[in-house]
């Protein structure tokens, strides 16, 4: 089992971490002097933070509280990559589960969840997850088919994603609507799309109160961890961005 244990307690590699810090910011520079290392950087310059890192000046990147309408499309440009496919870790009960996808154009091709499903994996493993169980969601219960069109194939899809990950070895089941299930039995969840994984992650994050480590970029060897301009401390993404890169060094 995973937990935020795991992954803060391993945060000492000697890599260079960069933050963005906005121009309101209130808790990137005390979370930066909480963690009292001279390798973590505050970027005010959002062009600054996105070339340092795919020119390799530092070894990742945390957002922070900078503007995500200003930052992300100079890291997508900047990391040349099509889009920014990003999974959230969240704390919750205890131990760590990762949703994809969570941006709201994200996830919507079953080529799409497929791979994010598959690099989901694949991350889990890296910050060390023994085994990884994917749950595979869609808009409704398998016997809800014929009440309507869109659900209909949202279940279909689900089950086609899963079918596809099974034959290529992954543990992956179809959890259908029943997302209360999933969070205890799946250490991966796979959404039937980034509006829907959006309002997952808001739903627990900003209303339930589950603790957000953060949302790496997936499709990239460089490490960007997505984060929320609400956080009041940022010391658990940079230490998940120095394990991911300390791994990747």
């Amino acid at each position: 089992m995973l937990t935020s244990g795991n992954i803060i307690d391993d945060a000492d590699y000697d890599v260079k971490i960069g933050i963005g810090c906005g121009p309101d910011s209130k808790y990137v520079e005390t979370s930066v002097r909480a963690m009292n290392n001279p390798n973590i950087l505050i970027y005010r310059d959002p062009q600054k933070l996105a070339s340092d890192l795919a020119d390799g000046v530092i070894d990742a990147a945390v957002r922070g509280d900078m503007s995500s309408s200003k930052l992300l499309p100079l890291v997508k440009k900047a990391l040349d990559v099509p889009s920014l496919d990003r999974a959230v870790l969240l704390n919750y009960r205890d131990r760590v589960v990762l949703l994809a996808p969570v941006g709201i154009d994200e996830g919507w091709t079953i080529e799409d969840r497929i791979n994010m499903a598959k690099l989901s994996e694949k991350l889990m493993k890296d910050l060390g997850s023994d085994t990884v169980r994917i749950a595979v969601m869609s808009g409704g219960r398998s016997e809800d088919i014929g009440r309507n069109d869109v659900v209909d194939r949202s279940i279909i899809d689900a089950m086609e994603i899963v079918k596809t990950l099974n034959k290529d070895g992954y543990d992956s089941y179809h959890a259908q609507i029943l997302l209360e299930d999933a969070l205890d039995e799946a250490d991966v969840i796979i959404a039937p799309n980034g509006i829907t994984g959006n309002v997952i992650f808001r739903s627990m994050h900003f209303i339930g109160g589950v603790p957000a480590l953060g949302a790496p970029v997936l499709n990239t060897d460089k490490v960007f961890i997505d984060t929320s301009r609400v956080k009041t401390d940022y010391t658990d993404s940079i230490c998940l961005a120095i394990k991911l890169a300390g791994m990747r060094k």
